[in-house]
């Protein structure tokens, strides 16, 4: 009876740390024979998620469990990754409305609904285990997650500016080139390692033309500064910002005595990021227009 206790202390300690996830052979090797399994689905303790893959249905199926219960459902190889991954790893807080998991290539098996499967070799480098799962590493997940609709180089940009460096991430794309989003991502890294602002400038232009907008004019001269776009008529200047892991205190500094000045010389000042032109530039554009039409 000893022995029963405590394989059935450390079964509930793994249900536990698994969110009330288990897999057949985790099962059978914390000392569950097969009959005992079914006993358990059977009398309802237990839910079958997939082939071989249980929840403990004592406790509330959470996000957690789900997606731990649909990587699990493909086999041993299989991995977290995209948005999935991103949650796991608290890059977002939304919690995804598909699970994507990655599988090797060799792997077979149908797509599970709520599943979206990827089959890809992913190098040994961009997987590590974060508790108990396989998941994309830090560097692939931001790449993968920036990529996605609902993540966005928002994600990138966080990442870049709290968790991860930017070297990281333009290696793991090397690493992982012909990948589902390898195109948006690079535009993002090539944004991120120092053409943000100027392709942020190039848009503003193509908005304030495709606008039929006039009385705009670039690098724009006012006391010791220079403006980006300047409404000079209207005193409306409008500066653009690349993205946020590029400030430091002494830049930030700068941002705000310069915008004073201009403030105290008459100026409205509109800042905008290259996030925000281009994930919303029709946003920018309103902004823009409101500005000089009030004045």
């Amino acid at each position: 009876m000893g022995g029963v206790r405590v394989r059935t202390g450390m079964l509930e300690e793994f249900l536990r740390r698994h969110d009330g996830v288990i897999t057949l052979a985790q099962a059978r090797s914390s000392g569950l024979s097969h009959s005992a399994i079914l006993r358990r689905v059977h009398s309802g303790q237990w839910r079958r998620c997939a082939n071989g893959v249980y929840f403990a249905d004592d406790r509330p199926f959470t996000p957690a469990a789900r997606i731990r219960a649909a990587v699990w459902s493909h086999g041993a190889m299989a991995t977290a990754s995209g948005l999935t991954a991103a949650w796991w790893l608290g890059l977002v807080s939304t919690e995804p409305g598909e699970c994507e998991v990655t599988v090797p290539r060799s792997s077979h098996g149908s797509r599970a609904a709520g599943v979206r499967v990827r089959r890809r070799d992913l190098d040994e480098q961009d997987v590590f285990e974060a508790r108990g799962l396989r998941v994309t590493g830090l560097a692939l997940t931001v790449l993968e997650a920036s990529a996605r609709r609902g993540g966005g180089p928002k994600v990138m940009d966080a990442a870049l500016q709290r968790r991860i460096g930017l070297a990281d991430l333009q290696r793991a794309h090397i690493r992982n080139r012909g990948r589902y989003g390898a195109a948006a991502a690079r535009r993002m890294l090539d944004a991120a390692a120092g053409g943000a602002r100027s392709e942020a400038e190039r848009l503003v232009i193509q908005l304030l033309r495709g606008a039929g907008i006039k009385g705009w004019q670039t690098n724009f001269p006012a006391g010791p500064y220079v403006i980006d776009f300047a409404f000079p008529r209207q005193r409306v200047a409008v500066e653009i910002d690349g993205w946020a892991f590029h400030s430091d205190g002494a830049a930030f500094q700068n941002d705000r005595k310069r915008q004073n000045w201009l403030a105290l010389h008459g100026w409205q000042v509109l800042r905008f990021t290259w996030l925000d032109i281009t994930q919303h530039p029709e946003r920018v554009l309103a902004q823009i227009c409101a500005a000089v039409s009030a004045r």
